[in-house]
């Protein structure tokens, strides 16, 4: 009953209020005016032949997050195509540079019954697979009417949105009965999808963590390894503000016992680099800029890596790395990443945003905690120093991300099923 409620006064609603919504949003540049088409439901490319997958993402992290299954669907069914449909101009960019052959984009129509069911119709896929966290009635509904099976992927659900939906349980049973089935990040995650209505809920592991190898520029590598020769070094990832002036003040206690240490400090949000620098500086340590394309000399202790896009470049320089948001009450960052190239990686007291991986890692031995900057010192120390460790450290990150990546099996398990 909702969700023709919910149809009805969207069909209203949509030229009197909403189409002024979005001609706002085109006039900001949030919309690609060029693909507009898309957003109503009118794809001017032809649908390809033969089988039909299409998954829905909307950020970017949740579109990057399909490119291994996407591989993995095009590799066991070569007749098949992908469709992939994010809701915003940068994720849209994002996935047209990096999506396969036999994979393409298109724009998510705006949540309309009248463009909803247009889209289904022309594109009418074999499965939908749904990454996003939001449930789009018009949408879901559009898919459940043609009886095209329905499956989340890697389904979220907060205490925080969990208690409002409670709420209004009517509604949210009445959203998840458009899904054949629902797979949950974590087991909680399922738990709460079954309670809030899901007929089938359950959980294969987190598909983030099968994520690709993050791109390298060799070249660029190749120059970076001249730079810094044989130089002991460290590396700490995605900081936050606060953290990399802690990571400074142990690089400087670490310097008494490797006298030529370099330690490389990534922002997790690099426009920053240059007051990163300043602050640093006034330690009385020397610094060099990546954007500045700045060198490093046999003086620089700390290399600010304030640049998008190199990340898997300083993860396969560094064979040690902290990883930032956790020395602070932030919650973390992905942590499995340089766990995947063979990095021993140390975390801070702060994951709670990780907590089910944190535990699975933890009890592989795969990461390390430390408390305080004080312990960061020590652990970083006992690694530079004891090589035998070092590279046993290593092989345990590593052998425990490769069996995170057995996720992808079990989902493509679940979608052979409903063919």
């Amino acid at each position: 009953m909702f969700i023709k409620i919910y149809n009805a006064l969207i069909t209203i609603l949509y030229p009197l209020v909403i189409k002024r919504y979005v001609e706002k949003r085109k006039q900001k540049g949030k919309e690609d005016i060029t693909r507009f088409n898309e957003r109503i439901g009118r794809p001017k490319m032809p649908r390809p032949e033969g089988r039909l997958f299409w998954l829905h993402g909307a950020s970017v992290g949740e579109s990057v997050s399909m490119l291994p299954l996407i591989n993995r669907i095009l590799e066991t069914y070569p007749d098949a195509h992908v469709m992939v449909t994010t809701g915003t101009v940068t994720s849209a960019d994002v996935m047209q540079k990096r999506l396969p052959e036999r994979a393409f984009h298109q724009f998510i129509p705006i949540d309309n019954p009248i463009f909803t069911t247009r889209f289904v119709k022309y594109w009418h896929p074999d499965v939908a697979l749904w990454f996003e966290s939001e449930f789009w009635p018009a949408v879901l509904s559009s898919i459940k009417r043609k009886n095209i099976p329905l499956i989340l992927i890697n389904g979220r659900i907060s205490n925080k949105t969990f208690k409002r939906w409670q709420q209004f349980d009517f509604i949210c049973k009445e959203l998840l009965g458009c899904f054949s089935l629902c797979l949950g990040q974590s087991e909680e995650d399922a738990y709460r999808l079954r309670v809030l209505g899901a007929k089938d809920a359950v959980c294969l592991g987190n598909l983030k963590y099968a994520g690709l190898p993050l791109p390298i520029d060799e070249r660029a590598k190749d120059d970076l390894l001249k730079q810094i020769g044989s130089r002991p070094l460290w590396l700490a990832s995605s900081t936050h503000n606060d953290e990399e002036v802690r990571v400074a003040k142990v690089h400087k206690r670490l310097k008494e016992k490797f006298s030529d240490l370099l330690t490389i400090i990534a922002p997790r949000h690099p426009n920053r680099g240059k007051e990163v620098a300043a602050e640093i500086n006034r330690l009385g340590l020397t610094t060099a800029l990546r954007s500045a394309q700045e060198m490093i000399t046999p003086k620089t202790d700390i290399y600010i890596a304030d640049t998008i896009g190199e990340m898997g470049l300083w993860y396969d320089i560094a064979g040690i790395v902290f990883i930032g948001g956790s020395l602070i009450p932030h919650g973390g960052q992905n942590f499995i990443e340089p766990s995947r190239v063979r990095d021993a990686v140390i975390v801070g007291p702060h994951m709670h945003n990780f907590t089910d991986a944190m535990s699975r890692a933890k009890k592989a031995d795969a990461v390390m905690q430390v408390v305080d900057t004080e312990e960061l010192g020590e652990v970083v120390s006992e690694l530079l120093a004891n090589k035998n460790l070092l590279e046993a450290k290593q092989s345990l990150a590593y052998n425990w991300a490769a069996s995170e990546t057995k996720v992808l099996d079990g989902i493509m398990d679940k979608i052979k099923a409903y063919f």
